[in-house]
């Protein structure tokens, strides 16, 4: 058998979760296929850089990852599996195309192979599960017939490409403008205005098409318009226009959980008023309805359905069985003419033109420096152990918040470092840091403005008036936040109410993340010089300085007393010394009235002494979200 090349390209390759908790990290590598193995190399072709090798021979499964690419941390957004013995690789292509490549190429050399899998897993094995059917066994049987000849959505692939004209011996696809009409380009629908900040920006028009010509990385793309020109855009202001995407509706908002949901519809007060919205199940739905029948406790009702899907092929959607739809927005748009078994028909949906545009990674790609000339400073919104804190506007268009670093009180330029990845962090649920000004001092930070600012201010100010509904909802936001933080390899080391921040939706973010590091203040400095605040930290901190994302779900677990206290001081009548040795002790914080039984579990589950027993934020998530959902209504 020949070593050359049939394929080589450079892809992305996901590490193994070899622990049910252990983190993930993505590493670019060139992958190379030949007549009987499949190798990888960290940088060139050569024995010596090779990182790992997959006979051929040995491969029972190759298939499409089923997917939701937006909340993917990899920059590529294209996953495909390759299952050999009794492990499986996780790779990412840059497109689709070169994934179909890819795959199909692979199917074809292993088509003979003796132990091929019947059944396989179509989506992820992640935090100890698999994503598709939440078998925790990582040898569970599989949840989906094998399809040699297709692709998981049962879609024949295209054929490969002629050996001379594509990927074969060559170490790049074409780009995605290489060909006219070609099927591979990606169109994109824009969710959001977006006006061009610097000359090499794109406008975006809310509803307008554009053709993506390069995903940068994973905040910001190459797009054409339909007059040809191009610029860079902001990744989370547009969605695909495929089928299926969900994004594309108006009534359709992927982070609102239920508390907020009912907000907004009850804030609308209009009968009919509706919001679709992630379930707790990953890839399941459910429809949020607003009536102006009035509840035994005398307020509004908002009703919540499932939307259930039948058992297939074809898989169908519903939500009264005896209305059965093909995809869910025919079910919506059967059901917003026709209640059909639900309190009232759906007429008015609340979604994303109902809120402000995201905060994007930057003000333009690759920009983190700003030149302090474009900002107006204004009135002082309060200051920290770095440095006073400014309302801002820059280049007269965007408010920000300016915080200004006294001189002495950080470590300067391994922070500037830092805040390169740092601006990269974009997330719903984290202050955005826009860029620095550290051509000057003092330096400046400049951060997404948030009109409520600090969370213990805001709790404290509205004591008395908190029910457990709405607290367990601004711990929510935080979880997510840091289940991004998590899943990006980022730790916070600082996490508490005092760190996150509230904006004027009333959305909590958390702000600050990873700058505990450089600030130089005794409040975080022990005898080790090792900075952390005692009250939020666990044992294997103030013992022995190990700081990782489960010493972060610790100082959450304090967060969510925080919240349930209304901003109470945790082991107020203890000095830090005595809170070490009540900890180590096994003390913990005793439960919060406004707390139920089912969410002090969840704060005793952040506080176990052993930092592997501890559940990740990912697990945090579904377990709160689960207590929010509560009942979900049946449609008659």
């Amino acid at each position: 058998m020949s070593d050359e090349p049939l394929l080589e390209e450079k892809l992305i390759k996901r590490s193994q979760q070899k622990r049910m908790m252990s983190p993930l990290n993505y590493k670019e590598r060139l992958f190379v296929l030949t007549e009987n193995r499949l190798n990888y190399y960290d940088g060139r072709a050569q024995e010596k850089f090779r990182r790992g090798s997959i006979e051929l021979s040995r491969i029972r499964c190759v298939e499409v990852v089923k997917d939701d690419g937006w909340l993917n941390p990899c920059k590529n957004k294209y996953p495909f599996q390759v299952v050999h013995s009794t492990n499986t690789l996780y790779v990412f292509a840059p497109n689709r195309e070169s994934r179909n490549v890819w795959v199909q190429r692979l199917k074809d050399e292993i088509r003979h192979n003796r132990e091929l899998l019947t059944k396989f897993h179509p989506q992820f094995w992640q935090d100890g599960e698999w994503s598709c059917c939440r078998q925790a066994e990582k040898q569970a049987p599989g949840c989906e017939e094998y399809n040699l000849s297709g692709d998981a959505y049962r879609k024949p692939l295209p054929p490969i490409p002629a050996e001379e004209s594509s990927y074969g011996r060559h170490l790049q696809p074409p780009p995605l403008e290489a060909r006219d009409g070609d099927p591979a380009e990606e169109t994109v629908v824009a969710l959001y205005d977006f006006s061009s900040n610097e000359p090499h920006d794109l406008t975006l028009v809310k509803g307008n098409e554009y053709v993506i010509v390069e995903r940068c990385d994973v905040n910001w793309y190459k797009a054409r318009n339909q007059n040809g020109e191009e610029g860079y855009i902001p990744s989370n202001y547009v969605t695909e226009k495929i089928s299926g995407n969900l994004a594309q509706f108006a009534w359709y908002s992927k982070h609102i959980n239920r508390n907020k949901a009912e907000e907004l519809l009850r804030k609308e007060d209009k009968e009919g008023t509706f919001i679709v919205r992630d379930s707790s199940t990953r890839g399941t739905y459910i429809v949020s309805l607003y009536t102006k029948s009035v509840s035994k406790n005398g307020g509004r009702v908002v009703k919540h359905y499932r939307i259930k899907e039948t058992e297939g092929p074809p898989e169908q959607f519903y939500l009264a069985e005896k209305h059965v739809f093909r995809s869910i927005p025919e079910l919506i748009a059967y059901h917003q003419h026709n209640a059909a078994g639900l309190v009232a028909r759906l007429r008015y949906p609340v979604g994303k033109q109902d809120r402000s545009a995201p905060s994007t990674a930057g003000f333009s790609y690759e920009k983190w420096e700003i030149n302090p000339s474009n900002l107006t400073f204004m009135k002082e919104l309060g200051s920290g152990q770095a440095g006073v804190v400014r309302l801002g506007v820059w280049r007269a268009q965007h408010k920000v918040a300016i915080k200004a670093i006294k001189q002495g009180a950080m470590l300067e330029e391994d922070f500037i470092e830092e805040a390169k990845l740092m601006m990269k962090l974009s997330h719903p649920k984290l202050v955005q840091l826009y860029g620095v000004c550290s051509q000057q001092r003092p330096i400046y930070i400049v951060t997404e403005f948030m009109e409520h600012g600090c969370l213990l201010d805001f709790l404290q100010s509205r004591r008395g008036t908190w029910n457990a509904a709405s607290l367990l909802s601004i711990c929510m936001d935080v979880c997510e936040g840091m289940r991004h933080l998590e899943s990006n390899g980022f730790i916070h080391r600082d996490l508490g109410a005092r760190n996150c921040l509230v904006n004027d939706a009333l959305e909590v973010k958390v702000s600050d993340f990873g700058m505990a590091r450089y600030v130089l203040d005794d409040q975080y400095t022990s005898s080790l010089d090792c900075k952390f605040p005692v009250k939020w930290s666990p044992p294997e901190v103030f013992n022995h300085c190990r700081f990782s994302s489960k010493s972060d779900v610790w100082s959450y677990g304090v967060l969510m007393w925080e919240a349930f206290t209304e901003g109470r001081m945790p082991f107020k009548q203890s000095d830090s010394r005595e809170v070490v040795s009540l900890v180590t002790k096994g003390h913990r914080l005793s439960k919060p009235k406004l707390a139920t039984a089912a969410i002090y579990d969840i704060m005793q589950l952040c506080w176990h002494e052993k930092p592997e027993e501890r559940p990740s934020f990912a697990q945090l998530c579904l377990m709160i979200s689960d207590v929010l959902e509560g009942d979900v209504a049946v449609a008659n």
